[in-house]
């Protein structure tokens, strides 16, 4: 008996002792409920409290309805601007000159000109040894003096013949001989002053000269180096120094281009600006890139290299455009756009097409008709569907 009751009074002990920790449980949720609910609520209220400032500094209603912000716009109208067409492509001398040799050749003794130098016409860029065809030319010299000694002889004896003939001491057929003896001797020095002069003539081709003015481009060609009609071009020059660019650009623009066309060209690492003309356009297109080629006719500069590299500007005539400040036009990946106001002043996206860019600003080859309200400034910090407040800025004529 004693026994049993000790079993239920520890029994009765743990049963008490799991109720306190059960009400010490629930005492601890409770005070973190009410904990998170004083948080939240102060929360609540510091949210009131900036939003409602915010609203008073803004002059808004107590309600923390956000103000509309006030936003510059434009109205570009439409006004003439050049249409321009930009292209690049590569400096290239206008007239090539490849020089090589015209003669028979031989051994080179000297080279008289270097790359970047200007040269006259028929100015010798090389001198190639003559000393076997000087003997030559000597030789034919020589022969042209024996046959002169034999016709003088053959015209003496005819005309001591024809001093005999009347007397009957030279027959008819004698005299015919002697005749055709004298115009055979005189035949014989033309034939030699004939080789004498083709001789000089070869020699006169030993040299390398050049075939006009200009500039020579490139040099192949050393002193002791044999060469001949297999040698191939030993100089390049660019007849008068005249360059050009070959301007690649697409089959649509070329359709705008004509001959004689304004262009600037700069080239490659340099801040000019060199006038020139298209002086051909091309009559075919490539069929793989869909481009054609204008060539560009420039003065001569030490900044056009030819191979080098050149960006062109061809004012292919006027259009009407509207104009844009350059703050206006934005960019995306997806391409050049702008923002406008729409009649209930809500901002919308337009996506244009960029033209010419000068520095009254950029020209809007399609997109616009030149009535909308453009943003001018604060496009970045706009969104599509904000409410604004349009202030109109008068257009840039």
């Amino acid at each position: 008996m004693n026994h049993d009751r000790k079993v239920e009074s520890m029994d009765s002990l743990a049963g008490t002792q799991s109720f306190y920790e059960e009400t010490e449980s629930r005492r601890k949720r409770t005070r973190m409920i009410v904990a998170l609910a004083l948080i939240a609520l102060a929360l609540i209220a510091a949210w009131y409290a900036f939003t409602h400032a915010r609203g008073a500094a803004d002059g808004t209603s107590g309600d923390g309805a956000a103000s509309v912000p006030a936003v510059t716009v434009v109205i570009p109208g439409r006004v003439s601007v050049e249409a321009v067409i930009a292209a690049n492509g590569s400096i290239a001398a206008r007239r090539e000159m490849p020089v090589g040799v015209a003669g028979e050749g031989g051994q080179v003794v000297r080279v008289l000109v270097e790359p970047g130098q200007w040269v006259g016409a028929g100015q010798p860029l090389a001198i190639i040894d003559r000393s076997v065809q000087t003997q030559q030319a000597e030789s034919l010299a020589a022969s042209i003096r024996v046959a002169q000694a034999d016709a003088s002889l053959a015209q003496a004896e005819l005309e001591r013949a024809e001093a005999l003939v009347s007397r009957g001491f030279i027959s008819k057929a004698d005299m015919d001989r002697k005749r055709a003896t004298r115009d055979a001797a005189n035949a014989r020095v033309r034939v030699a002053q004939a080789q004498h002069r083709e001789a000089l003539a070869r020699n006169s081709r030993l040299n390398i000269v050049a075939p006009a003015a200009g500039l020579v481009l490139t040099r192949e060609v050393e002193p002791g180096q044999v060469v001949g009609a297999g040698s191939g071009v030993l100089f390049r020059m660019a007849k008068d120094g005249e360059m050009e660019v070959l301007a690649q650009m697409a089959e649509a623009d070329l359709q705008r281009v004509k001959v004689g066309t304004r262009a600037t060209v700069t080239p490659v690492g340099t801040d000019l600006n060199i006038a020139g003309q298209v002086w051909q356009v091309s009559p075919v297109v490539n069929t793989d890139t869909r481009q054609g080629m204008a060539r560009i006719a420039i003065p001569y500069s030490a900044a056009t290299r030819p191979g080098g590299f050149a960006d062109a500007r061809l004012v292919s005539g006027t259009a009407e455009a509207p104009l844009l400040p350059e703050s206006a036009v934005l960019s995306s990946p997806e391409g050049n756009f702008v923002l406008i106001v729409d009649d209930g002043n809500v901002v919308r996206r337009r996506a244009i097409t960029v033209g010419t860019v000068t520095d009254a600003g950029v020209s809007v080859a399609s997109g616009l008709t030149g009535n909308e309200r453009v943003v001018v400034l604060a496009g970045a910090f706009l969104s599509p569907g904000d409410k604004v407040k349009p202030v109109v800025q008068k257009a840039s004529q």
